[in-house]
This record gives C-alpha cells, sequence and structure tokens, in this order.
C-alpha cells in the first residue's frame, strides 16, 4: 500500500468512525440501540445521500482505490470476528441445560417454523419477485431467507432486560437461553447455505451432506474440546503472561484459528468466531475482566466501522422496493412470534402478557440480522434490492420489541440487574 492509499484509509476510516459515533449517540439519547443509528450514519455516508449531493467527493473517498477497500474490508471482516466472539460470550450454556425443555421448546419451535415459513415464501411467490440474483441458488436463497425470519437478536434483547431490570429473573434467563438454540440453527444453517454458493471453498467437495458434516465437526470440536479445553489452556497461559494481556493474546489466535478453520472448511469465518465465544464464556472475574477488555475495543471501533459500512454499500432509496419490504416484514413478526407462542404453548406456559412478551422480544433481529444480510451481499445470496428490504425489518423489530416488551412487562417487579456489558450497551 501506498503513502497515499494509507492517507485514504485513515481519512476513510476516521469519517466512518466519527459520522457512526454522532449518530449512535443520538439514538442512545432516544433510548434506542445504537446500531440503527449506526446504519443511519451509513445511509448518510454512501451511496444514498452522500452520493448524491458530492458525487465527485464521495468517488474519491471512497471510490478512487481499489486497494484501499480491499485492505478496509479485510479490516472490517476480522473486527467482526472479535465482535461475533464476544456476543458468544453472552451465551450461557449452563442456563440452557438448567432451563432444559421449556427454553428449548421456544427456541426450537421459534425458529424451525419460521425457517419453514421463509421456504414456503419463496416457492409460493413467483420467482420473478425476488430478481435475477437468486435463480442460481434458489433453495439455497430460500434457506436464507426463511433463516432472516427466525433469527432473533440477542444482544438487543439484553439490553432491553436490563432496561427492565429482568435479565437475572426467569423471563429474562428464559428468553436468552431460547437465543442460544437459535443462534446455533441460524449459523449452523448460515454455514451450509455459504458452502452450496460457494462450494469451490470446500477442499473436498460441494455435496450439502458433506457440508453438513463438516459443520457438525465443528460444532463438535469447538464447542466439546473447546468448552473442556479452552478455560484450562487459559488457565495454564495465566501463571506464565502478564496479565490481562496474556489472556486477551491467547483468546486472539483462538479466535482467528477457528475462523480460519472454518473459512477453510467452506464454512463462514464468524461460525467459528462465534463459536469460540460460546465455547469461553463463563469463567472467573478475571476471566470476564480481561474479555471486557477486547469486547470495550471491539465495541467502540470495530463494531460501528461494520455497521456503517453495511448503511454505505447499497443505495437504500434506488434499491427500495415498498411491496418487497412490506412482504418480508410483516411475514417476519407474524411469524416469529406466532412460532414463539406454539413453542411456549408447547412448553405448557399460558399464553399471557409474559409469553407474548417473549415473542415481541425474540421478534427482534438487530445487529445480528444486519451481520446476515451483510454477509449474503457480498456472498451473492441476495441482490442490493433484498439487502435493503432485509436490513429495514432488521432495523423496525429492533425499535418496536423495546416499547411492546415495556408495555406488556409494565407490571412485572424488576430484578437486580447486572452490570452493563460493551456488547450491549452497543447492539
Amino acid at each position: 500500500m501506498s503513502s497515499q492509499d494509507f492517507v485514504k484509509l485513515t481519512l476513510q476510516l476516521t469519517t466512518m468512525l466519527c459520522v457512526a459515533f454522532l449518530c449512535g449517540q443520538i439514538m442512545r439519547r432516544l433510548k434506542q440501540p445504537s446500531v440503527v443509528g449506526e446504519m443511519a450514519g451509513g445511509i448518510i455516508l454512501g451511496p444514498t445521500i452522500f452520493g448524491v449531493l458530492a458525487p465527485a467527493l464521495h468517488g474519491w473517498l471512497f471510490l478512487s482505490s481499489p486497494d484501499v477497500a480491499v485492505v478496509r474490508e479485510a479490516l472490517t471482516k476480522l473486527g467482526m470476528l472479535f465482535f461475533l466472539f464476544y456476543a458468544g460470550l453472552e451465551v450461557n450454556l449452563a442456563d440452557l441445560r438448567r432451563l432444559g425443555m421449556r427454553a428449548i421448546l421456544i427456541g426450537l419451535v421459534g425458529t424451525v417454523l419460521p425457517i419453514a415459513a421463509g421456504v414456503a415464501l419463496v416457492y409460493a411467490v413467483p420467482g420473478e419477485f425476488w430478481g435475477p440474483t437468486v435463480q442460481r441458488h434458489y433453495f439455497a436463497f430460500a434457506l436464507f431467507i426463511g433463516m432472516n425470519l427466525a433469527n432473533s437478536a440477542n444482544p438487543v434483547l439484553a439490553r432491553i432486560l436490563i432496561d427492565l431490570g429482568l435479565l437475572n429473573g426467569p423471563i429474562g434467563t428464559l428468553i436468552m437461553c431460547a437465543t442460544v438454540v437459535d443462534d446455533l440453527i441460524n449459523w449452523t444453517l448460515f454455514a451450509i447455505i455459504l458452502s452450496d454458493i460457494t462450494p469451490a471453498a470446500v477442499p473436498i467437495g460441494g455435496s450439502p451432506w458433506l457440508s453438513l458434516t463438516l459443520v457438525g465437526l465443528l460444532l463438535a470440536v469447538v464447542l466439546g474440546v473447546g468448552r473442556w479445553l479452552g478455560p484450562r489452556l487459559l488457565e495454564r497461559a495465566r501463571p506464565h503472561t502478564a496479565w490481562p494481556g496474556g489472556l486477551i493474546a491467547v483468546t486472539a489466535l483462538l479466535v482467528m484459528l477457528a475462523g480460519s478453520a472454518s473459512e477453510a472448511l467452506g464454512v463462514h469465518a464468524f461460525l467459528g468466531a462465534f463459536l469460540v465465544g460460546v465455547a469461553l464464556s463463563g469463567g472467573d472475574a478475571r476471566q470476564r475482566e480481561a474479555h471486557d477488555v477486547v469486547g470495550r475495543f471491539v465495541m467502540s471501533f470495530f463494531a460501528p466501522i461494520y455497521f456503517i459500512s453495511m448503511g454505505m454499500s447499497a443505495n437504500f432509496i434506488a434499491n427500495f422496493d415498498l411491496a418487497l419490504v412490506t412482504l418480508i416484514f410483516v411475514v417476519a413478526c407474524v411469524t416469529k412470534v406466532g412460532a414463539v407462542l406454539l413453542g411456549a404453548w408447547t412448553a405448557g406456559m399460558p399464553l399471557d402478557r409474559e409469553a407474548w412478551a417473549i415473542g415481541f422480544g425474540l421478534n427482534a433481529r438487530g445487529a445480528t440480522g444486519i451481520i446476515l444480510a451483510g454477509v449474503g451481499l457480498a456472498a451473492n445470496v441476495i441482490d442490493e434490492r433484498l439487502f435493503v428490504a432485509i436490513v429495514i425489518m432488521a432495523l423496525l423489530t429492533s425499535l418496536m420489541s423495546g416499547p411492546l416488551m415495556c408495555h406488556l412487562l409494565a407490571d412485572r417487579q424488576p430484578e437486580p440487574v447486572r452490570p452493563v456489558t460493551p456488547t450491549l450497551e452497543v447492539s
């Protein structure tokens, strides 16, 4: 990279971070997730507004150097590995085992039925409606739509439950455990979808059954072996390294190794990073403190740059399709809330205000939905028109979940809350 390219890269990152910070702070003052503001900042800074108002300046800053674009994309992807690692740390498998079938049923039914509904929707609507990009991998696209209808954003949910004072209570634990099932199913499915779209990434072939086997092997190694070996490895490293710097270095190595292994298997690197976070979740206070150091940097630098870059990746006016946006949003809300209510009823819960609150809470797609849409666009699973529709759905469902849960749970007594972590502040 030349000196001029480096200057341009730093100018790009400075501009993106400044706009993301200002827009995120505005949304936080309005008691909304800052990721909404960061996405809005990207729409302002991208081809939607800045590219129209000042095309020459926009082109010079963001489009004039392919080398800078490649470096920025690689930097952003590396940052998202650590974002998803930190999101994985929020997953508590011990809570899932303790709550047993109730959380599993809500998570399973609330995830599988919307996936099936998404596949049915794609095949029920004429293929021309979805655009030419999806025609070569139609079934994979149908699964992708189903996965986006089924997705829930646990960081957004955790932030809402903290505001309500219910995170440590029974309903908060139940909701967060249900998202564990949701995350594991959706990220596994996404890995299989990507291996079907880009089978050349898999060294030994692109069969769906082979992809499923590779994903299962990754889950078994990282969650099985990693859950047993990871904490022991960190404990052994503690006396021989500076603290918390030693833990940060070891976890960074594990995240990058797992991400590389995932990518080499034809599975997206994000899945490996997320699973490492799940495997290392819990731990003692010193370990959590060190992970928070990683989280604070990731949430203050990498995450805002990623989400503003998502807003910059498409023209949200030129690619806005009202019929498509309405269809995706309505079907997403109906299928997700309905499936969660069915799961709660199957688990023996009454369909009262608490059950409806769980349904509307799990309906939030948040940052996770935006990440999935961005990776889908980059992998040519969807085009820019579908990307815009899915991102708008993710933002709207996140905005509506908090007020609806507050209304439905207004009479609940708050539980003692634990400190807010950086992940929860940003997403």
